[in-house]
């Protein structure tokens, strides 16, 4: 079990805080994006630079995550990409996106993209607040509480 992070939208106060998390609970953090990312040294923080391309860095991240993993990314399509394969999916704002509620989401995304290509500003998210960092944080939290158990699991049954 590891996470994946979409990073070329990743706001840093968010790399930063999935960093610490990955270091304190020994877990994997992988960063792609078709950029460098900057990332706060841990042995459990790795950056992986990709390709500039239309969805290089999210067509890697498909690739690469498996069932049990967790992806975090703005990116609704990667997302139900990736909740099709058994991966939890957490987006910067501490939502959690899930086969219940994905189809919605990619119709709202839909709907946008067509009433931008239409000619209509429909501005962009806002800002992220306190509250949205928090519900992060504890999107993440119970995510790593979940696979820090399995891998005592794992290990108890290997002894």
């Amino acid at each position: 079990m590891q996470i994946w992070v979409d990073a070329d939208a990743c706001p840093v106060a968010m790399r930063e805080m999935i960093v610490r998390a990955a270091h304190r609970t020994q877990i994997q953090a992988t960063f792609v994006a078709n950029q460098f990312i900057r990332l706060p040294p841990s042995p459990y923080a790795s950056a992986r630079q990709v390709e500039k391309g239309f969805d290089v860095a999210d067509n890697q991240i498909v690739a690469d995550a498996e069932a049990g993993d967790l992806v975090i990314t703005q990116d609704i399509p990667l997302a139900d990409e990736v909740i099709e394969k058994g991966v939890t999916v957490i987006n910067t704002r501490g939502e959690l996106l899930t086969k219940e509620n994905i189809r919605a989401r990619l119709n709202i995304r839909d709907f946008m993209e067509t009433m931008r290509s239409s000619g209509v500003h429909t501005g962009g998210p806002a800002p992220l607040g306190p509250q949205q960092k928090q519900a992060f944080a504890n999107q993440l939290d119970k995510w790593l509480v979940k696979a820090q158990r399995f891998h005592a699991a794992q290990a108890k049954s290997s002894d």
